[in-house]
């Protein structure tokens, strides 16, 4: 089984480009910052994961995804290896994105209970969505 759950912050906006051919493919290029359990010397440790998003998901992510925003993500871990120009071997490990979801409440949105807020933590992307907006 190949799963990957990670919960982080984008780095940067995300890089998207679309495949040549008849119908062309968005393919979004992000990273997440991710906090580690466990801090060193009092400092939290960050791992920083390479995710590539492919279609209506990588359409999505160019459209509302943004720098610094929490989001949490399912997918599944890609190795790839190729030669570089001077003919040494080269690997990337990515994270296939299959889901995304908005992993922190509108910032317009003030809930009142500590039930509330943990439900309110989590929205799925819709990836139906078009040009209707989000769904809040």
């Amino acid at each position: 089984m190949n799963k990957v759950l990670l919960m982080g912050r984008l780095t940067k906006e995300p890089e998207v480009r679309y495949s040549k051919g008849p119908e062309p493919l968005a393919v979004a290029k992000y990273t997440l910052a991710v906090n580690r359990r466990f801090k060193h010397q009092g400092e939290p440790e960050v791992d920083f994961i390479n995710c590539v998003a492919f279609g209506k998901l990588g359409e999505f992510a160019e459209k509302y995804l943004k720098k610094g925003q929490l989001i949490s993500i399912v997918g599944r871990l890609q190795v790839s290896s190729w030669n570089d120009q001077n003919g040494q071997k080269r690997w990337s490990t990515d994270v296939v994105v299959e889901e995304q979801y908005f992993a922190e409440s509108n910032k317009n949105t003030q809930s009142t209970s500590k039930a509330e807020n943990i439900q309110a933590d989590f929205y799925p992307i819709d990836e139906s969505i078009e040009d209707e907006g989000l769904p809040f």
